[in-house]
């Protein structure tokens, strides 16, 4: 029997539009290493818009740190910032029309959970998870990730 060990990839960054793209770039490719095709796309939304969110709302800049965890049974995505304010999810309006303030509604669509915790150094972490499909084999001998920490600025 082949058991899947713990994986990890961090990506730090300043959360601008093309830096967004570009981890967007890097976590399917890392997923696509770990033979976990069928995440890449919830993934890629997933830290998209806790991306935005950053780009949009983050205070006093936008640093932050973007860490992608495996274990056996659940992936989670988790994205770290230097603003203590926590998000939530908006009540839809009305009228459906409102095309911002969807991000963490997306998220919560397409995870199996999410989440906020405050960190000490007065910053907050936001993460997702999804379920690890049971059929996705393990890496043997395949070459190594494009990155597994990477710092964009």
């Amino acid at each position: 029997m082949i058991s899947r060990v713990n994986k990890h990839c961090t990506v730090e960054l300043q959360a601008l539009p093309p830096r967004i793209r570009q981890v967007r770039r890097i976590v399917s490719a890392q997923l696509r290493y770990w033979h976990l095709d069928p995440l890449i796309d919830s993934a890629a939304l997933g830290v998209t818009e806790l991306l935005t969110n950053v780009h949009l709302h983050a205070q006093p800049d936008k640093r932050c740190t973007v860490e992608i965890d495996l274990v056996p049974e659940r992936l989670t995505v988790s994205v770290r910032d230097h603003d203590p304010r926590l998000p939530c999810i908006k009540v839809a309006d009305t009228d459906g029309l409102t095309t911002h303030g969807r991000g963490l509604a997306l998220v919560a669509a397409v995870s199996e959970s999410w989440g906020v915790r405050e960190r000490q150094d007065g910053g907050k972490v936001v993460w997702f998870t999804l379920p690890v499909p049971t059929a996705a084999p393990c890496p043997v001998n395949a070459a190594p990730p494009l990155e597994t920490a990477a710092v964009l600025s």
